[in-house]
């Protein structure tokens, strides 16, 4: 008889094609039903809260699996952690109710976007910061920012996902824009994200940042629910960080 189990993962995206399981790389869901298999005897498949992008980090990524071994949850998080690679660490392990799923069960996500905006980037951020040397304009920022929250069909801000989905329409809870120093913070949280949304939101806002857009044209982008074009720029992956997933 198998049993499901939950897990919290944190990840440096550096080395992956994303999380997802993909042909044209290594993805993290790999390495996980790599050491699952072993653990378990059989393979094993990994449900996972989103779809990150290649090169997108993680801190809060929840997952869900059954196994049929009966693995206490704290050998289940011994036994993983010894075995995956450096970059993948799962910082809690859990059972779950049988119909739990990581991805349809969630009420929320929040992201994280990190930009380094100075004459030059400490080359021990350059993985998990995006730099940006222009000044940028926080309070226009974040003006902007402002006018993403809300339920909005968010078509203009999303690349092709390369398959159906029932809407394009997603509600944004919040959207801060915070400076410290040189760091520049994005903080996004709703109830779902379409394909490069979050990246596609950041890069549109820094433009606003550089006076190259209006904070009005986020408004008038949503409104007009057309296909994502050149005009809205998707920042890089390197930036980004699934920061937490909440249930009920």
């Amino acid at each position: 008889m198998s049993r499901r189990y939950k897990i919290v993962l944190a990840y440096d995206g550096t080395a992956y094609s994303g999380y997802q399981v993909q042909d044209n790389g290594v993805s993290v869901q790999q390495r996980l039903e790599e050491v699952l298999e072993y653990l378990d005897r059989q393979p094993v498949r990994v449900f996972g809260s989103s779809r990150t992008d290649a090169g997108v980090h993680a801190r809060g990524f929840v997952a869900h699996f059954d196994l049929t071994k009966p693995i206490p949850p704290q050998g289940l998080l011994r036994g993983m952690n010894a075995r995956l690679p450096d970059d993948i660490r799962v910082l809690k392990a859990s059972y779950a109710k049988p119909d739990f799923d990581a991805r349809k069960s969630a009420k929320g996500k929040e992201y994280r976007y990190f930009v380094y905006n100075a004459d030059i980037l400490p080359p021990h951020l350059a993985p998990y910061w995006t730099f940006c040397h222009r000044p940028l304009d926080v309070q226009a920022m974040q003006d902007a920012a402002n006018r993403f929250v809300g339920r909005h069909d968010f078509v203009s801000f999303a690349a092709n996902p390369h398959r159906d989905l029932e809407t394009t329409v997603r509600n944004i809870f919040s959207f801060k824009v915070r400076k410290a120093g040189p760091r520049v913070t994005f903080i996004v949280q709703g109830d779902g994200f379409l394909y490069k949304q979050v990246r596609s939101m950041v890069g549109f806002l820094i433009s606003v940042g550089k006076g190259g857009e209006k904070p009005a044209a986020v408004t008038e982008l949503l409104e007009a629910a057309a296909p994502r074009t050149a005009r809205v720029q998707t920042a890089p992956g390197k930036g980004l960080f699934l920061w937490k997933v909440w249930y009920r």
